[in-house]
């Protein structure tokens, strides 16, 4: 390959929003409840499956009350728990109450096939995993070997630990820690596109740099507030659902109205009795909503605003689904894990709208830079080029799950 001239110009895509400033020195637990004080009695998880509800100060006080349970049951700062869990308040729970004691979250598909399991537990050094009592028989041998202890958020089986043994612990037992920007609160695992699956490190300084890229400033990217109801139906172990739907709406104080999985009659009902105002979906569900003769029987025009990740939504399917949701704005997002992980947003969304293109994944994220190179010869190219896509920002991973075992061995 050519040497690549130092003269060559540069290509670099910014927003069209201008950039904000980001709270990057606090942790993630921090940055969700900033601004708590505002909507300290609202609603912030309904579990769907329920009914049960959970406001703000609930919730940030289970939390607390959690991490002081996983450090009493030996969880330190640094280490690692797995939630293999479906949607829950109790992976809501879970998740922030590490961050409180400055341990890291990776989160496995329920439905992995025990090796599958095993395998991630393995590589993040799982200390401690909470599941549901069906799940148990997947990782009982490999608890068992490694001395993991094993909570259930119903029912436990023998040698396994109620998920009451975290929620009854007094908060005020919670322990100091000083938790840097730069420590890893989450460790999700990649689809595996380009090979096997890995665990990707994300950061408090990432995460919370990725969210605050989405809804906040005077004209946030994505413009959710503390009137809306989020429809939680993505699986949190994903970090579209656990970033964008999760940790934004915790940010601006909405609503999270979670589902355990995707039915479509559940999933209308819910939109229909709570009101939902944002849907955060996939392709293979807004396909279900455009075939399904069920969509017009119930009221589903409180839904605002729906959003399509984690797979291209072609063109004729974002004009087929907008008959169905008649007071909505369609926009696409594009990310990818390692990129912590959002990249482009449909300015569709933000308080303050521009015109988009239908079918198209959005503009790059504020406070970010993105080129696309040639990877024959490295020069940045313009528009309508294709080309390898490189984005820089605070956002982006800190590594793979390869250097975090090596911090982990560094550290014993």
């Amino acid at each position: 390959m050519d040497p690549i001239p130092k003269t060559r110009e540069e290509i670099i895509f910014r927003s069209k929003l201008p950039d904000i400033y980001i709270p990057k020195h606090l942790p993630l637990h921090s940055y969700c409840f900033e601004n708590i004080s505002k909507y300290r009695s609202r609603p912030c998880l309904i579990n769907g499956v329920t009914g049960d509800e959970y406001t703000y100060e609930e919730v940030e006080l289970t939390a607390r009350k959690v991490g002081a349970g996983l450090n009493k049951l030996g969880i330190q700062q640094g280490q690692t728990i797995m939630l293999l869990l479906p949607n829950s308040p109790e992976v809501v729970f879970a998740f922030l109450g590490a961050s409180y004691i400055g341990a890291v979250s990776t989160m496995a598909n329920p439905y992995f096939t025990p090796a599958e399991v095993i395998k991630q537990a393995t590589a993040s050094a799982a200390k401690l995993i909470i599941t549901l009592a069906c799940y148990v028989d997947k990782v009982r041998d490999y608890a068992s070997d490694n001395g993991v202890k094993v909570v259930c958020v119903d029912a436990p089986p023998a040698g396994c630990l109620p998920f009451s043994e975290l929620t009854s612990t007094d908060e005020r037992d919670l322990p100091a820690v000083k938790i840097h920007p730069e420590d890893a609160v989450a460790l999700p695992y990649s689809s595996g596109t380009t090979g096997l699956p890995k665990g990707v490190m994300l950061t408090h300084k990432g995460l919370v740099t990725s969210v605050a890229q989405q809804v906040d400033g005077d004209n946030p990217n994505l413009y959710v507030h503390s009137e809306d109801v989020m429809l939680c139906v993505l699986p949190l172990f994903h970090i579209y659902s656990l970033n964008s739907v999760l940790l934004c709406g915790l940010r601006v104080g909405a609503a999270i109205l979670i589902m355990q999985k995707f039915d479509i009659v559940p999933f209308l009902e819910l939109i229909q009795r709570y009101k939902v105002t944002i849907g955060p979906f996939v392709p293979p569900i807004v396909l279900t909503i455009v075939k399904s003769p069920l969509v017009g029987k119930y009221d589903i025009s409180s839904v605002r605003m729906v959003m399509s990740g984690a797979a291209p939504l072609g063109k004729e399917l974002e004009d087929a689904v907008r008959s169905k949701f008649p007071n909505a704005k369609l926009g696409q997002g594009y990310g990818m894990t390692e990129a912590g992980p959002v990249l482009s947003m449909c300015l569709a969304f933000a308080k303050e709208p521009l015109e988009i293109k239908s079918g198209a994944c959005g503009t790059v994220v504020r406070n970010a830079e993105m080129k696309i190179i040639d990877p024959q010869t490295g020069a940045s190219l313009g528009r309508n080029q294709p080309g390898e896509i490189c984005i820089r920002g605070d956002q982006i991973m800190k590594g793979t799950s390869y250097i975090f075992t090596t911090l982990i061995e560094q550290r014993r």
